[in-house]
């Protein structure tokens, strides 16, 4: 049987092309992808097309992420796999928030997109696009999915989606994956390591959770801020959590006003989320004494966790509503999509 992909258009370079007559770009029509593409016949895969853009990336919001998880459990039984053409700057964003709202995912949902305009002649978005097709209708041998999880495809490499960064403006291989290896690396063919993808469980049916509350701040430290700048974040009316980007394995100032500013916060049952600023290593802040501070002072350790995937991560689990802060601490710590490391 033919595999079947549908492919959702929500904005980005990729969907853009060069008018002819007066060189600006323009949003392609990819419900016309086989005549644009003729040579897309050649994977043998049958595709559809949605669009719900063009979006810029910079102006997505949770309420897109909502729509994407609605669609894709609407269309769920229909086809083999998804792929969801999406802006690069926050790309990692939205792949790390459904990669948490869609429960029980069997099937591939993969994200790409591009830095140059699929109708520009050097673009990069033809080749992302063919791949990412592909490895949406990926089967083995025994008709299961290849990378039965939500991935971000870009430049030969397929990440898990929750462990994607963008870092590079300008550059085609604009993402990257520090912390965790390549769910597939294209060459002349498509190697997957297996080893690495997350395999279903028999746990039930596909299943989506759409409250998340964005309620949140991302705090990067730096050297000088100030008492009264972070008290004023931190004693923001209707703050639900904070997401802490620390130096180095988690550090940060030992000062007296800080560890009982994070203290007073926490106690108002305000989680805090410790990440490292760092493309590359992990939290532990029992290492040096300006992090043991923090621990004591009840913040959590997001381990090896990149920022999107710790923002969208607390707003999935606090949209749960749990009764306890403990329970909520207990899964904040917890790797629930292959997220952290543990």
């Amino acid at each position: 049987m033919t595999p079947s992909v549908l492919l959702i258009y929500t904005g980005g370079t990729i969907g853009m092309k060069t008018d002819p007559a007066t060189g600006a770009l323009f949003p392609f029509d990819f419900k016309n992808i086989y005549e644009e593409f003729p040579y897309i016949h050649k994977l043998n895969v049958e595709i559809e097309t949605i669009r719900l853009g063009p979006i810029d990336s910079a102006n997505v919001t949770p309420e897109l992420w909502v729509r994407l998880a609605e669609l894709i459990r609407d269309e769920y039984d229909r086809y083999d796999g998804f792929v969801i053409l999406h802006g690069t700057d926050t790309m990692s964003y939205t792949a790390s928030a459904l990669s948490f709202m869609l429960e029980n995912l069997a099937k591939p949902v993969v994200f790409t997109g591009s830095q140059l305009p699929i109708g520009v002649l050097r673009t990069d978005g033809r080749a992302n696009l063919i791949t990412a097709i592909e490895i949406a209708a990926a089967r083995d041998s025994l008709g299961n999915a290849m990378a039965p999880e939500v991935g971000l495809y870009f430049h030969n490499r397929l990440y898990r989606a929750n462990r994607s960064s963008k870092y590079s403006a300008e550059g085609l291989d604009a993402f990257r994956s520090d912390t965790y290896p390549p769910l597939a690396e294209v060459g002349v063919s498509i190697h997957y390591n297996t080893q690495y993808i997350l395999c279903p469980s028999d746990r039930g049916p596909l299943r989506i959770r759409t409250k998340l509350v964005n309620n949140i701040m991302v705090v990067r430290m730096f050297p000088g801020l100030s008492e009264e700048i972070f008290r004023s974040i931190t004693g923001l009316k209707g703050l639900r959590g904070i997401v802490l980007e620390t130096y180095g394995a988690g550090n940060a100032p030992t000062s007296l006003w800080f560890l009982k500013a994070l203290r007073e916060t926490i106690a108002r049952g305000v989680p805090v989320v410790n990440v490292t600023q760092c493309d590359n290593g992990s939290v532990a802040m029992e290492r040096y004494e300006t992090g043991l501070g923090m621990l004591q002072a009840g913040v959590i350790s997001g381990r090896d966790s990149t920022t999107e995937a710790a923002v969208t991560k607390m707003m999935y689990l606090l949209g749960f509503g749990f009764s306890s802060r403990a329970e909520l601490n207990k899964q904040l710590k917890l790797s629930i999509r292959g997220e952290i490391t543990v």
